[in-house]
């Protein structure tokens, strides 16, 4: 059951995609009054479709992309000197009608997100608040850094007093590129440099730090100390021995110290705070073996914010967010280049369905924002300038009119086969990637 919705909603999710995209190719070849004759969503053999005057609107077998097909356009096509044929266009024109896929994109990008928050505005309360360290995990960047609970990040990489969101943006492209801190202890401040490395399953930048929010009570083992003595699930840990409680680490911290002996315990229920006391009973774990336990599991709790957005300021929101991703996107294609990021945190059509599959069990808001990610990834992924992309023709036709004259038939066909070669092994290797990654689980 879970495959077939996965099937469904990346279908839906890359159909939207290809359709917006070939169809800003599509409206400025009409508008530049270019011959089109073909609308296709997916390659290969044609399986059905409708000619409309002179265009053939078609599906075909392979629905992992599209075309728009214009009289004249590939360097392999019979020329005529028809006025309407692609290559009879001036430079500019063409160059157009090459970028308007991208752009389209981009645009729906902006729209979805657009439209969402004029009807639902969610975030996270804690991406807005002053960059607090609520917890360390040891061994980590950050920990090696000498960095603790309750450090105060003054700046990062120049950037004055962020907030969680600001970190985060710094964070996830930042692999293996040391980022400098202005950290503030006790009144103090101190410079500091944390070097990020990959998170194993993702490829993203890790530090090993979080932030400072409430940490509240998941599953309660029955028979344990912490179901005697009345502790439920969603109960929210305040202090433990007096001393509040912003880490999953604390309270594990103080049982090992306390060593069996009786520990009070803060903790708010419906807003209400409550004292109890507990005593640890020694347990064997196998992957961690012997520990003082009272038999909960420990999460960060995160408040979300929820509200509206007028029309100028949704577009504004939406306009800031996808300049955010696109600098992200362009952060991470240059720690690819450099060697500092696998090419591993790369999703492939496999991913992208398990991904879609996700955001539509969860629902419409997830599926939004997930569709205008990949329509900003699609857009920006199509202006690299690799041949047979939108980005490969654009620059061509920047080169030749550079040169003031048009690049040879053969030297094009070469540049074509190459793209083509290129992007069959990019395929082949996101799709072993998304393979590798479920095999992981």
């Amino acid at each position: 059951m879970v495959f077939v919705q996965n099937v469904i909603a990346v279908v839906f999710v890359l159909g939207v995609m290809i359709l917006i995209h070939e169809l800003g190719h599509f409206l400025a070849a009409k508008y530049f009054d270019v011959r089109v004759e073909a609308f296709s969503f997916g390659f290969g053999p044609r399986i059905f479709g409708k000619r409309w005057g002179e265009t053939d609107y078609r599906v075909c077998a392979l629905p992992l992309g599209g075309y728009v097909k214009m009289a004249g356009e590939q360097p392999g096509d019979e020329h005529t000197n028809d006025p309407r044929e692609f290559m009879c266009k001036p430079r500019w024109q063409r160059l157009i009608i090459a970028v308007m896929g991208p752009v389209a994109n981009v645009f729906l990008a902006i729209g979805l997100l657009l439209g969402l928050f004029m009807i639902r505005f969610e975030r996270l309360a804690i991406q807005d608040q002053p960059a607090v360290l609520g917890d360390v995990d040891a061994n980590s960047p950050a920990a090696k850094a000498g960095l603790r609970e309750g450090d105060r990040i003054v700046t990062i990489d120049g950037k004055q007093n962020p907030n969680w969101e600001d970190v985060t943006m710094r964070i996830v492209a930042g692999v293996n590129k040391p980022i400098d801190l202005r950290i503030e202890r006790a009144g103090k401040q101190f410079d500091v440099e944390v070097m990020p490395t990959a998170e194993p399953s993702t490829g993203i930048g890790y530090t090993g730090w979080s932030e400072r929010v409430p940490i509240q009570l998941g599953e309660v083992v029955a028979g344990m100390p912490a179901e005697k003595a009345g502790l439920k699930p969603g109960d929210i840990l305040a202090a433990v021995e007096g001393q509040a409680i912003y880490s999953r680490h604390k309270l594990p911290q103080i049982l090992q110290q306390a060593a069996g002996r009786p520990v009070s315990l803060d903790y708010l229920r419906n807003g209400e705070r409550r004292t109890t006391t507990l005593t640890a009973v020694l347990h064997q774990s196998g992957e961690e073996g012997a520990a003082w336990r009272i038999g909960v599991a420990l999460m960060a709790k995160y408040e979300r914010v929820t509200t509206r957005l007028s029309f100028g300021e949704a577009l504004r929101e939406s306009i800031e967010q996808n300049s955010k991703n696109a600098t992200l996107i362009f952060q991470f294609l240059q720690g690819i280049i450099q060697r500092r990021m696998s090419p591993k945190s790369l999703e492939g059509p496999i991913g992208i369905a398990r991904l879609s599959g996700q955001a539509a069990r969860q629902g419409s808001t997830d599926l939004i924002l997930l569709m205008s990610a990949i329509s900003l990834n699609l857009g920006i992924f199509n202006l690299l300038p690799i041949p047979i992309l939108d980005g490969g023709v654009i620059m061509l036709l920047l080169f030749e009119s550079l040169m003031g004259r048009d690049i040879s038939l053969a030297v094009k066909e070469r540049i074509v086969q190459v793209g083509f070669v290129f992007l069959m092994l990019l395929f082949v290797f996101v799709i072993y990637n998304d393979i590798m990654k479920l095999a992981r689980g």
